[in-house]
């Protein structure tokens, strides 16, 4: 019988939940930054004739611990990139407990 009562409570459940409203995006991302002064834009928009290159990656490996593991080789070969559009990037591991951060900046200029 509780099992029956269980079952029969799951579809209401489910409905509340997507019926719940989104999270607003100040709740999603409290905490995690703050928003940069419109005054400290003001000299870095498009067309200003400073460009800035600021990628900041601030990554960190720390207390783990590799056991028994099993390393090998990277290899790319010719025609990996042979129908590649874009900027193609290759990122290769081949240990353990390695942190790889990437960045790319693009500046593009129309005159």
């Amino acid at each position: 019988m509780a099992a029956a009562r269980a079952d029969a409570a799951a579809p209401t459940a489910a409905a509340a939940a997507e019926t719940a409203p989104a999270p607003t995006p100040a709740a999603l991302f409290a905490g995690a930054a703050r928003a940069v002064p419109v005054s400290r834009l003001d000299d870095v928009r498009g067309g200003a004739e400073v460009t800035v290159n600021d990628m900041r990656l601030h990554g960190t490996v720390a207390d783990n611990a590799a056991v028994n593991t099993l390393s090998g080789t990277n290899h790319i070969t010719e025609g990996a990139f042979s129908n590649a559009a874009g900027i193609p990037t290759a990122i290769q591991n081949s240990g353990s407990n390695v942190l790889i951060q990437n960045a790319t900046i693009v500046n593009v200029q129309f005159k």
